[in-house]
């Protein structure tokens, strides 16, 4: 199912069920992440967090591939782990 078929239903939604080219939004993508669209917009500015973004005009969109792979990225097994 694509994500505005889950905005249409109004069902919630998780990466599993996305492809991996589909583009999500800065709300989506802070749903999926558990973090604010303001949090996002920072990361992007600041650079604090490698997680891509595409770029038309004003609209930001991430690809689920991307997302998953920062998520990927960021889980660690223990506290020693680096960051």
């Amino acid at each position: 199912m694509t994500i505005s078929a889950y905005a249409k239903t109004g069902a919630t939604f998780t990466l599993d069920d996305l492809a991996e080219s589909q583009l999500l939004d800065d709300a989506q993508t802070g749903q999926a992440l558990g973090v604010k669209t303001t949090t996002l917009a920072i990361w992007r500015s600041t650079g604090r967090y490698a997680l891509p973004y595409i770029k038309v005009g004003r609209l930001v969109r991430y690809k689920v591939g991307d997302i998953r792979a920062f998520i990927e990225r960021r889980t660690k097994t223990h506290t020693g782990e680096g960051v």
